[in-house]
């Protein structure tokens, strides 16, 4: 029995998806969230930056006494997992590419799949790589979707300039017969609904989320650590306040919460 937090991160609310996933499928779990709304996006800096980001983040984090980790953020995952789990021995760190690749390789059934992302993750060819290594003969497609984060950043997740958006990145995908597309950012599945919109009902949308929260119960489990009590706590933190976030916080965890601003670069 472990009853310190869980600790995620992200560059803003896209993470909260991860969370949301993590109360669902571990609901006696504290959770402590930071998204660095300050200095979003991640997605066109470069890896030595996302680098520097997370790990000024995992310190703050660590400061909290956290159990494990959760990279909530494919950018940070793609770039700086390898890097984090280096400096940062000790603690337990999960990053979300992982359950993606397994996650798409379950889906598809024509073996042709495309992943969107970032322009750092599509760059970093982490998801691309994880399904090769696992399937040689998969048919992998990728496509960079910056616009996407400054649109659920400021909520515009299903009106006109969302669907457009969406139609232009994501044609190049349908014209190469994909049956499966990775929403390789944490931001994506807040555009869920006006993807989903777009490709049809005939393509699978793979959110890495619920599968990362079910490794983390799994390692848990394994490790004697869960929860024992039955409270749940939640706490949030931003680099700078915006009022997206706590629009986006409540709307996606259906209460609201107040998110304290911390002055990360501390650390």
């Amino acid at each position: 029995m472990d009853n310190r937090p869980i600790g995620l991160f992200d560059s803003g609310v896209g993470g909260l998806t991860v969370v949301k996933q993590v109360m669902k499928v571990l609901p006696h779990e504290e959770t402590i969230y930071f998204g660095d709304t300050a200095r979003v996006p991640y997605g066109a800096k470069t890896k030595e930056t996302v680098t520097k980001f997370s790990e000024q983040i995992i310190r703050f984090l660590l400061t909290k006494d956290v159990k494990a980790i959760i990279i909530a953020c494919n950018t940070a995952s793609s770039n700086s997992y390898d890097e984090l789990i280096r400096v940062f021995p000790d603690i337990p760190i999960f990053e979300v590419i992982t359950a993606g690749v397994e996650s798409c390789i379950s889906a598809t059934k024509n073996k042709r799949v495309g992943i969107i992302g970032t322009y750092a993750t599509v760059r970093s060819a982490a998801y691309e790589r994880g399904i090769k290594q696992r399937v040689p003969d998969m048919r992998v497609f990728t496509k960079a979707c910056p616009l996407f984060v400054p649109l659920a950043e400021e909520g515009w997740t299903d009106n006109d300039i969302a669907r457009l958006t969406a139609e232009t990145y994501l044609d190049e995908l349908l014209k190469n017969n994909v049956d499966t597309i990775v929403l390789g950012c944490t931001h994506y599945p807040l555009l869920k609904r006006c993807i989903s919109g777009v490709v049809g009902e005939s393509v699978t949308l793979v959110d890495p989320a619920k599968a990362t929260a079910m490794k983390m119960k799994k390692f848990l489990e394994q490790n004697d650590m869960l929860n024992g009590g039955e409270e749940e706590k939640h706490t949030f933190y931003v680099s700078d306040h915006t009022p997206s976030f706590d629009f986006l916080c409540e709307r996606l965890l259906k209460k609201k919460y107040t998110a304290e601003k911390t002055d990360i670069e501390k650390y």
